[in-house]
C-alpha cells in the first residue's frame, strides 16, 4: 500500500547564511552555492510536491533570502495552491524585498530571533548588529500584513530571559511565538555542553510558557519545544521517519529528515534522479525506518509504538552508533543514562561555542 503523501516539503534552497548559529539544523559539512539546484529544478520539484499532494511547502536555508530567485519560487508555489512560508533570520529583508515576496504569493513569515538582548544575541548568531535588522524586519513584515511567528531557540545561555522574549513576540504583534528548546544534533550536538540546559533551568522555563499560553489564550499562540535529555519518553521525530515531511538539501537530495545523511548505509536519492512520488513511495532510505516493522524490543511491543514512532533514528545513531537501536530519550532503553551523563557533564560554565562555518574545526561535545 502506498504511503500518505507527505503534509510539509522543507526545501532547503541554499546553505548561506550570515548568521554562524551554534545550533542550526543545517549538516556540518555545509553546502556551496556552487552546488545549488537552479530555478528550473526548484520549480520542477514544487510541480511534483502539488501532484504528489503536499500542502505546505517551507522555503528554508540557511538563508533563503540569499537566492535571487526566491520570489519565483514564491509565485510558483502560490499557483499551485501550495501554502508558502518563509523561515528566515530576516537580517537580509528590506521592505522591496517583502513587497515582492508579498505580491508573488507568500502566505507566512517565520522569523527567527537568538536572544532579546542585542549583544548577546548578537554573540550566539555571530553577525554584529544582527539582532537591530531582526527588529526592522519584523515591522516590515507586519507593514506588509503578513502573518508573523517569531521563533526563539533557546539554550542555557538565553533561557533565563523567556519571559521578554514572550513580551517581544507581543509587542510584535506576532500571531504566533514558537519557544524551541535546542535540539542536539549536528551542530546542537557538537555544541551540546554549551547549550543544554539544567533541569531547573528547563522546568522554569516550562513554567513561563504554561503561565503565557494561559494569559494569551485567544490572542496569541504558543509553540513550545523540550529537549530530550530530561524526558522520559521521546518525541514523534518529525511526526515519525517518512511519515509527514520531507526534506530537500539545496544541492537536491531528498531526505526524511535533517540530519537523514548522517546515518551509514542509507542511500538518499536527488530530485534529479527520480520524482518526488518514487522517492517518496519507494526509495529504500525512505522505506528503512517508515512504520513499526523494523522495530526491536522494547519498542516492538511498546503501546507508544504509533505514538512517538520509536523517537529519533538521527539521535540513536549518534548516541548509541546504531540507527535501529531504541532512542536514548526512552526510559524504557538500555542506553537511558546517558541523557543525564550529558547534562551531568555539561559543567558550571558553559564552553566557547563552534560557530556554524564552512570548515569549523569539529570535536566532540
Amino acid at each position: 500500500m502506498s504511503a500518505a503523501p507527505p503534509m510539509g516539503l522543507l526545501l532547503e534552497l541554499t546553505h548561506r547564511c550570515p548568521l554562524q548559529c551554534p545550533y542550526c539544523s543545517n549538516p556540518l559539512a555545509l553546502e556551496r552555492a556552487g552546488v545549488e539546484l537552479g530555478t528550473d529544478a526548484w520549480l520542477q520539484v514544487l510541480d511534483q510536491a502539488a501532484a504528489l499532494g503536499v500542502l505546505q511547502v517551507h522555503f528554508s536555508g540557511g538563508e533563503p533570502t540569499a537566492r535571487k530567485d526566491l520570489a519565483v519560487l514564491v509565485r510558483r508555489a502560490a499557483e499551485l495552491q501550495l501554502y508558502g512560508n518563509l523561515i528566515t533570520s530576516g537580517v537580509l529583508l528590506d521592505a522591496t524585498m517583502l513587497a515582492g515576496l508579498a505580491e508573488a504569493g507568500l502566505d507566512h513569515v517565520q522569523l527567527s530571533f537568538q536572544d532579546v538582548e542585542p549583544t548577546n544575541a548578537d554573540r550566539i548568531g555571530g553577525l554584529a548588529g544582527g539582532h537591530a535588522r531582526k527588529l526592522v524586519a519584523a515591522r516590515l513584515i507586519r507593514e506588509a500584513r503578513l502573518p508573523l511567528t517569531l521563533n526563539f531557540v533557546i539554550h542555557r545561555q538565553n533561557i533565563a530571559r523567556v519571559p521578554q522574549m514572550i513580551g517581544l513576540a507581543e509587542a510584535l504583534g506576532a500571531q504566533r511565538v514558537e519557544i524551541a528548546h535546542v535540539q542536539y544534533y549536528g551542530w546542537g550536538l557538537v555544541n551540546r555542553a554549551a547549550l543544554l540546559p539544567s533541569r531547573g533551568e528547563l522546568d522554569g522555563a516550562t513554567a513561563v510558557v504554561e503561565a503565557a499560553r494561559e494569559r494569551l489564550k485567544g490572542r496569541m499562540n504558543i509553540d513550545y519545544v523540550t529537549p530530550d535529555y530530561h524526558a522520559a519518553r521521546p518525541k514523534s521525530c518529525m511526526g515519525g521517519w517518512a511519515r509527514r515531511f520531507m526534506n530537500i538539501t539545496p544541492s537536491g537530495t531528498a531526505l526524511p529528515c535533517h540530519a537523514a545523511e548522517t546515518l551509514p548505509g542509507l542511500q538518499f536519492p536527488s530530485v534529479t534522479a527520480m520524482s518526488l512520488a518514487e522517492i517518496w513511495e519507494s526509495s529504500p532510505g525512505f522505506m528503512r525506518f517508515r512504520g513499526t516493522e523494523w522495530m526491536a524490543e522494547p519498542c516492538r511491543s511498546c503501546d507508544r509504538r504509533e505514538i512517538d514512532w520509536g523517537g529519533c533514528r538521527c539521535q540513536a545513531f549518534a548516541l548509541t552508533g546504531d540507527a535501529a537501536r531504541t532512542d536514548p530519550a526512552c526510559a524504557l532503553a538500555p542506553d537511558h543514562a546517558m541523557m543525564a551523563e550529558a547534562v551531568a557533564a555539561r559543567g558550571e560554565a558553559p564552553p566557547d561555542f563552534v560557530y556554524r562555518r564552512i570548515g569549523a574545526a569539529i570535536g566532540n561535545s
